[in-house]
């Protein structure tokens, strides 16, 4: 039975992966981190866990918590993972990181955009983006350090992957609109995510500045082999959970000067996420909902090809907490361990 550590445990994205790990054959959290619920029992921050979990909340000694368990789920603000690990920790214990710190490789970028200093930089070139759909054989058991990707980032990447690694969009053209429900900022209290703040309303922000971006830019300039300088814009809006977004780039013409073909863009889409469990190419016409991934590991993704305009329409769906967060992590604790990687995360989407 792989020991579980959480630090973090009482956020929105900590207890999704209690409750995704409650479900987990080889897996049992053993110390349930928090540094404002010390002492207190979990079902009372999250009622929904009485009579399931019955362990208090511990405080967020990364040290004393690396001799006790086999791996550690990070769930915190940026700069904390990054400003207390040691290679002494790294020795002991595997670590999935639901934080931004090691997610992108230039220490420069990282600290402009979210404007901190980096603490351990030296652990950055072992760090793997944990994206399992693409970086899969790079999560083994040898690998230390796993960076669980964004929500947005998520949803952004896979749904226009497919194109970019086979030079069929201008990269230079694409624009990511992206929407996301108010669990995605946390369990924080802020004025802006108040319920009169968001209800009936839907608003853009980060605009231009959003630090998802540099994430995004970074992963599909790996996969299209240069840099990558795109727009994004999230915006938010009033339901719990769910990402949603729409993709916007000029396709290649071929060498008649003719687009491709709706089977040809299919063809391609099914080469890359054909044998995929949690990612869904939808039939021919069907757009992705959010309502259709709400509670579930799944990306629903698909796509129209605008003949008038040359471009071409991608669209992407997702639970920000499960698939932009705890569910990924699981996948990668599974990859870590040599589980199958479903492990824990077979989640029917849960409707209405």
């Amino acid at each position: 039975m792989i020991k579980v550590g959480i630090i973090g445990s009482t956020g929105y994205a900590g207890e999704e992966l209690v409750r995704i790990l409650t479900g987990h054959r080889q897996a049992e959290v053993v110390w349930y981190g928090s540094r404002s619920y010390i002492d207190k029992k979990y079902y009372q921050v999250y009622q929904n866990m009485f009579q399931i979990v019955e362990d208090v909340c511990r405080d967020d000694d990364l040290a004393e918590l690396a001799d006790q368990v086999d791996v550690i789920f990070t769930a915190t603000p940026q700069g904390f993972l990054a400003g207390l690990l040691t290679e002494e920790i790294l020795s002991k214990v595997k670590i999935v990181d639901l934080s931004a710190d090691f997610r992108i490789k230039d220490v420069a970028v990282y600290e402009k955009w979210y404007g901190i200093e980096h603490k351990s930089p030296q652990f950055l070139p072992e760090a793997v983006y944990g994206l399992c759909e693409i970086n899969r054989d790079k999560i083994t058991s040898s690998t230390r350090l796993v960076a669980n990707p964004g929500c947005y980032t998520t949803c952004s990447i896979l749904t226009a992957y497919p194109l970019v690694k086979e030079g069929l969009i201008d990269l230079s053209t694409l624009i990511i609109d992206a929407k996301s429900g108010t669990s995605g900022a946390g369990r924080g209290a802020k004025v802006p995510n108040l319920f009169c703040e968001v209800n009936e309303n839907i608003k853009a922000y980060g605009v231009a500045s959003h630090r998802h971006t540099p994430e995004i830019e970074e992963q599909l300039g790996y996969a299209g082999g240069g840099q990558v300088a795109l727009s994004f814009t999230p915006h938010l809006v009033p339901m719990n959970r769910g990402i949603l977004v729409t993709e916007y780039a000029s396709l290649r013409r071929k060498e008649d000067g003719s687009l491709p073909s709706y089977e040809e863009i299919k063809a391609v889409y099914d080469k890359y996420y054909g044998k995929e469990k949690f990612v869904r190419v939808l039939e021919k016409g069907a757009c992705p909902e959010t309502r259709w991934v709400e509670g579930s590991n799944y990306v629903d993704v698909n796509f129209v090809i605008d003949e008038r305009t040359g471009r071409i329409i991608m669209m992407g769906a997702l639970d920000n907490l499960v698939k932009g967060a705890a569910g990924q992590a699981v996948q990668n604790m599974n990859l870590l361990f040599g589980l199958e990687e479903s492990e824990g995360l077979d989640l029917v989407p849960c409707f209405p």
